[in-house]
């Protein structure tokens, strides 16, 4: 039995297919909706569809972004010698956000899982090994996600960039600040005593 008419029912199901949301929080954003002015609703639909007409990836790196290259690529105060690898645009963000990394990045648009039908030629290594042919590329920074597919995938790349030279490294693993080490899995932990410094 439907509560609501048809009209409201698809705007919840609509919100329904966004991720992280359940069908509570569908009603409430269908509802916020609603209560907006006519013009307020207009702002956020065009917003949605300029997004998707003016954003493009980074013939580069293939970050999304508004420009070509884009503002990373583009500035020439950044040290194009490294290349940081990240498995998605969320990650550089997440990077970006610690101001302490002032290179250039490759984004992967996923990483190898066989599990899910994706292999190399599935993701941007390809165009990754093209960016290191002009011999400028100093070293790699592999910053894939902790898991089983991450991991592959940064071994992977490393065995094809090793070869040509250049410098491979990966992202330190460990225990997160504010952790206890009894809530600690087994696998973060020896990882964290694999890359412990001197102090």
């Amino acid at each position: 039995m439907a509560y609501y008419s048809p009209s409201i029912e698809k705007l919840v199901e609509s919100f329904e297919k966004l991720p992280s949301i359940g069908h509570k929080t569908a009603q409430r954003l269908a509802f916020y909706m609603l209560d907006l002015s006519n013009e307020e609703v207009k702002e956020f639909v065009d917003s949605i569809i300029n997004a998707k007409k003016n954003l493009k990836f980074c013939s580069k790196c293939f970050n999304i972004s508004d420009t070509e290259p884009c503002n990373i690529c583009g500035n020439p105060k950044r040290d194009s010698s490294t290349i940081c690898v990240v498995e998605d645009v969320r990650d550089v963000v997440a990077m970006e956000r610690t101001h302490e990394y002032n290179g250039v990045y490759h984004v992967l648009h996923g990483s190898i899982s066989p599990m899910n039908g994706i292999g190399p030629d599935d993701i941007k290594i390809k165009e990754l090994l093209s960016r290191l042919m002009d011999g400028s590329v100093k070293e790699i920074i592999l910053a894939t996600n902790p898991r089983v597919e991450g991991e592959a995938t940064s071994m992977y790349i490393s065995k094809l960039v090793k070869p040509l030279g250049i410098k491979v490294t990966r992202i330190a693993r460990g225990i997160p600040i504010g952790g206890d080490l009894e809530y600690t899995d087994e696998v973060t932990l020896t990882k964290a005593l694999e890359g412990r410094s001197e102090i």
